[in-house]
């Protein structure tokens, strides 16, 4: 991605300030607390001004708006902490906002380790928590390291199988660098080759999807969009791990460290994990999904010295970016750095919004009642 990608967008943009505004004026009419709704409303954004819009405003309405609408999300997200050490915590979300709690969790991740060196919090009953590069983010903004990963509704097969069983389940790790604070190593990917956010990004463009990123019930790579949607919520498709189908690319290993996520969002809060994270009870009728995440974060002054770490940092990626390129090649990335690109790019002019989320922000406006014009409307 590159300032000439960035400068052929033909969507109109609406400025982050009034999409925020409406947003949070959207979660308050849906009962969700003013506070509350500005940290959801920001995670939301701040996704799109990476470019990241597999899991921005495009998915306000069908996974916050109509999950509240549907009773299978609290709007008032009630906290409990069930277990506490100076280093540790457990807190319950009772299927209130995910980044809601997300944010109560890693606040006190990041107080604990500044204190002690290094902290991990988990949360259970939890919801979709946005990005998890948001999180990282928190950490390395204050000179730490920060990880974090969360469960998700089955859609991974496990390799040689042909089930959704897994959620996405990203692992995400950000590395504070000499290069500034607003530009760390964030790597914030999921253990699928693509997730469900990116199918529903590409079905409102009409891609289909590439061949070898979902498997059918008979083992064949499937590529229609719409059809892939569905089956997947019915059972009849599931994701591949990193890797892909199989295992002669390494299907096992993205296979593997979703596992690893799995577990780590399950085992250390006592949560629910993989069929259990489905919004269905077995007599088909809905309920909230009930989703584990976890953070751990890392004080460098605990260990070799901050300014050491980040200079440490900064010179590997830098080493990086400078190997040798491939032909026809006109630089080498490493993570993170598209995504500032974008948000340089971006930081004036809002959030890119084609027809289908214009629509959808239309109806959510009139359902609700709120007296706000968009520039599209124009």
């Amino acid at each position: 991605m590159n300032i000439q990608e960035l400068e052929k967008e033909t969507r109109p943009y609406v400025p982050f300030e009034l999409v925020e505004t409406f947003m949070v004026e959207s979660f308050k009419k849906l009962g969700v607390p003013e506070e509350d709704a500005k940290i959801c409303a920001d995670v939301l954004i701040e996704s799109d001004r990476r470019g990241i819009e597999s899991h921005g405003v495009n998915r306000f309405k069908p996974i916050y708006v109509d999950r509240i609408n549907k009773g299978i999300l609290n709007p008032v997200t009630k906290i409990d902490v069930i277990r506490e050490s100076p280093t540790t915590m457990v807190i319950d979300a009772n299927d209130g906002m995910g980044m809601v709690a997300s944010k109560f969790a890693m606040d006190h991740a990041i107080e604990k380790a500044k204190k002690y060196g290094t902290a991990c919090v988990a949360v259970r009953n939890s919801s979709h928590y946005g990005i998890a590069g948001y999180w990282s983010s928190m950490a390395t903004n204050e000179g730490m390291i920060g990880i974090t990963g969360t469960n998700a509704r089955p859609s991974i097969a496990p390799t040689f199988g042909v089930e959704n069983m897994m959620g996405t389940n990203p692992l995400t790790i950000g590395i504070p660098t000499d290069e500034g604070v607003d530009k760390p190593f964030l790597i914030d990917c999921a253990t699928s080759i693509t997730q469900r956010g990116k199918l529903e990004f590409f079905e409102r463009i009409g891609k289909d999807t590439p061949a070898g990123m979902v498997i059918g019930r008979d083992g064949s790579a499937l590529t229609d969009t719409p059809y892939i949607l569905k089956a997947l919520t019915e059972g009849e498709a599931a994701l591949a791990p990193l890797g892909g189908i199989g295992e002669d690319l390494g299907g096992y290993k993205g296979y593997s460290y979703a596992v690893a996520v799995e577990l780590l969002s399950a085992v250390l809060a006592g949560g629910m994990f993989l069929k259990d994270l489905t919004c269905f009870n077995p007599d088909g009728s809905l309920r909230p999904y009930h989703l584990g995440h976890f953070f751990i974060v890392i004080d460098p002054d605990a260990m070799i010295g901050r300014d050491v770490c980040e200079k440490t940092a900064g010179d590997i990626l830098r080493a990086l970016r400078a190997s040798e390129k491939a032909p026809g090649e006109e630089r080498i990335f490493t993570a993170g750095e598209k995504e500032w690109i974008v948000k340089d790019f971006r930081r004036d002019k809002g959030v890119p919004m084609g027809e289908a989320v214009q629509k959808e922000f239309l109806e959510v406006r009139d359902a609700l009642g709120i007296d706000i014009t968009f520039p599209f409307e124009k």
